[in-house]
């Protein structure tokens, strides 16, 4: 297994920040990763787990152990009447999957389409789109701790999902690396086309298929969202904040055009919206900015430093808390290693 020093990881973070990682292994199994847990030779040092680096903001460069696990094995455990549940290593990258479950007809994953990242990554911050979460096609999530290598397998309940969140991101933060996860997923899929932009576009369609909604799904992503490979981004930067029923329909009575999506906590509220209203859509600060498509997403033009998108996330951040009172959350994580 190769262990490489001083690693460039500016094409390995979608923002395309210029920093190094002090040292990088890419375990290809699990008893490569296994090893590399054991080596007394990095016990001691700080270590970061990353997957396609679509959803992490470097400070600055990483002075540690950058692990960048690339299990790739995707296996049928068990299948039933009604479910067939999938292993897919954490090296596997998203989208990847998903072609592989819609092309079989397997449902329960095709409205997460599009996005980027690795399997290994999905669990920890219960990735959603469209009216979908993970969480609710996840059985399993197999690791190992970074400690002492030792496994673990906690089922769906155990992982303690809520939006865009995980006991992986609460009390097992930084301290477990994700090796495999099983998912469950149907033989009679229920096709989900609640969210009005997809309904919409599938208005034509009589009985749209698992492939028409990953299709819809994809082209509207697309439209939306920049490619990292012509700007540095890290897909939506904060999450929308959930707000209380009463609150949220005064909101919306107040502006006509604001679309809000009930959940059990109380109506979730696109931050998108808030940043846009807060005049930021378009707009750049010198080398960092603001997509002019949509507001959710901070950019990173060549040059750019994370502590400049970390200046202009709290900018945007106390204008939409004094305009609405609504305090945003970032969904990137930042690292601070230096």
């Amino acid at each position: 297994m190769k262990i490489e020093k001083n690693k460039s990881l500016k094409s390995l973070n979608t923002l395309g920040l210029d920093v190094n990682a002090m040292w990088f292994s890419e375990p290809e199994n699990l008893e490569e990763l296994k090893s590399l847990l054991k080596d007394r030779q990095y016990k001691d040092v700080d270590k970061l787990i990353t997957g396609s680096g679509s959803n992490i903001l470097f400070k600055g460069n990483y002075n540690g152990l950058v692990i960048h696990p690339a299990i790739k094995e995707i296996s049928i455990v068990n299948i039933d009447n009604d479910f067939v549940y999938v292993r897919a290593g954490a090296g596997v990258e998203w989208d990847n999957f998903v072609v592989w479950c819609t092309d079989r007809g397997w449902g329960g994953v095709e409205n997460l389409s599009s996005i980027p990242g690795c399997v290994g990554a999905c669990p920890i911050q219960n990735i959603g789109a469209y009216g979908s979460e993970v969480k609710d096609t996840i059985a399993s999530v197999e690791f190992l701790m970074l400690s002492n290598g030792h496994e673990f397998v906690l089922d769906n309940k155990n992982c303690i999902f809520g939006y865009r969140d995980s006991i992986f991101k609460n009390e097992l933060k930084s301290k477990t690396v994700i090796t495999f996860v099983t998912f469950k997923l149907s033989l009679h899929p229920q096709i989900n086309i609640n969210y009005v932009d997809v309904s919409e576009k599938l208005a034509g369609i009589q009985e749209p298929t698992l492939n028409d909604v990953r299709q819809t799904i994809a082209q509207i992503r697309k439209k939306k969202l920049p490619d990292p490979a012509i700007i540095g981004n890290a897909g939506s930067f904060f999450k929308n904040p959930v707000i209380e029923k009463e609150r949220a329909l005064k909101l919306q009575k107040d502006n006509p055009t604001l679309r809000l999506y009930p959940t059990d906590e109380g109506y979730k509220v696109p931050a998108g919206w808030l940043i846009e209203q807060c005049g930021f859509k378009g707009v750049r600060f010198g080398n960092v900015g603001v997509h002019p498509n949509q507001a959710l997403v901070l950019v990173a033009y060549e040059g750019a430093t994370g502590e400049e998108l970390i200046h202009l996330a709290e900018k945007i951040k106390r204008s939409v808390k004094d305009r609405f009172s609504i305090d945003i959350l970032p969904e990137v994580n930042v690292i601070t290693s230096f």
